[in-house]
């Protein structure tokens, strides 16, 4: 059964930072490559990063790239955000997303919230 923890979120002021952890369990982990999307009110989810599963290879949404950092740690099944320099158009509920494309296989996390304001 996939199971997933998300932690980390919450509120904090512009300029600072928050770091999200995912961590996965029910599926092999490592053979998947793990995203961020995230979801603002009345607005469509979008994709904020993604981790490849071996070799770590990573790539960024225009809108975070140089302020957030994606990582994983297979050993803990755990995938990472650290988000610095927020904004308040950083405000979203922030889910993890596993993906196996050769399997046609996709899960989501149950999502954490993050707010940014003064």
């Amino acid at each position: 059964q996939v199971h997933f923890v998300e932690s980390g979120g919450g509120l904090v002021q512009p300029g600072g930072s928050l770091r999200l952890s995912c961590a996965a369990s029910g599926f092999t982990f490592s053979s998947y490559s793990m995203k961020w999307y995230r979801q603002a009110p009345g607005k469509e989810r979008e994709w904020v990063a993604t981790i490849a599963s071996a070799g770590g290879g990573t790539n960024y949404a225009d809108s975070v790239k140089g302020r957030f950092t994606i990582s994983r740690d297979n050993a803990k099944n755990t995938v990472y955000l650290q988000m610095n320099s927020l904004k308040p158009e950083d405000t979203a509920v922030y889910y993890c997303n596993a993906l196996r494309l050769l399997a046609g296989s996709q899960y989501w996390g149950q999502g954490t919230q993050v707010t940014v304001s003064s």
